[in-house]
């Protein structure tokens, strides 16, 4: 069977997947362990068979950033089936190495191979070297068709 989500679900299970937020005689989030999220950089899309370390970059500096699972500054905002970065969002700066990432993921561990939830493309991709600090805008969103 093939099909699609209705639009009220896909908003719902972003809410319960960024937010923590129950869907009422479905899901309870009361036993997650997991309280934030991780967004990673990659050179290329991980989403097809990958982990969060597929593409992932690699510079001296780099760590993935947690997002809380909740919305507003430091959480996931969840509107109309979309998700965004609550606020402005700093990676690590690099101090050697380069990398151009042009994709971003959400995903389950902080590091090593996560689940990948989502990813998306970065638009315009960032290049990095020495002395530059990747950041992800608030604008960055994550649709749920």
């Amino acid at each position: 069977m093939s099909g699609e989500k209705s639009t009220s679900f896909a908003n719902s299970l972003l809410l319960l997947i960024c937010n923590g937020t129950a869907i009422s005689g479905l899901a309870q989030n009361a036993a997650s362990p997991l309280t934030v999220l991780y967004l990673s950089l990659h050179t290329a899309d991980p989403l097809a068979g990958g982990s969060q370390t597929t593409n992932e970059v690699s510079y001296t500096g780099y760590a993935r950033v947690s997002v809380n699972r909740a919305t507003g500054a430091g959480g996931l905002t969840v509107t109309s089936n979309s998700v965004a970065l609550g606020s402005l969002t700093s990676f690590g700066a690099c101090t050697a190495g380069t990398a151009t990432a042009t994709y971003f993921a959400l995903g389950t561990a902080s590091s090593g191979a996560g689940v990948v939830l989502w990813t998306g493309p970065i638009s315009p991709t960032i290049s990095i070297a020495a002395g530059v600090t990747p950041q992800l805008s608030a604008s960055t969103t994550i649709t749920e068709l």
